[in-house]
């Protein structure tokens, strides 16, 4: 990107220079077109005038537009792909606590059957109308 900026401004001071009514006619003047129109900010306060120098600026606009664009895809790549890996994790997690409570209840379910069973066989062996 550095050297888009830089380039950009060496080639439009050429393509200007000279030229009636031009004013980017020296390098800082022309870097600062450059950063202007590679951000799409555009003040206005600079501008090409000639042919050539509207052919670098628009070229300038379009690579730093695509580099801005790959820029902002990885990052949101880099960022999606972490908060996947944590989903993930969490996944993981949550289903190792799954398992333990799954086991947990199993555990308390079987424990209640032993119980009914327990009170069935008293009532069976004591019959229905039994008082004591």
């Amino acid at each position: 990107m550095t050297a888009v900026l830089l380039g950009g401004a060496a080639l439009v001071v050429v393509a200007e220079s000279g030229a009636p009514h031009a004013n980017i006619t020296s390098f800082p003047t022309g870097l600062w077109w450059s950063i202007e129109t590679a951000t799409t900010v555009g003040y206005g306060d600079f501008y090409p005038v000639t042919l050539w120098g509207r052919i670098i600026a628009a070229l300038l606009m379009l690579s730093a537009i695509t580099a801005f664009g790959v820029i902002t895809a990885a990052l949101a790549t880099w960022f999606v792909s972490r908060a996947e890996q944590d989903l993930v994790r969490l996944g993981k997690t949550v289903g190792s606590h799954a398992r333990e409570d799954a086991e947990a209840l199993r555990s308390e379910l079987h424990t209640l059957h032993a119980r009914f069973d327990h009170v069935e066989n008293l009532i069976r062996d004591r019959g229905p109308h039994s008082t004591t």
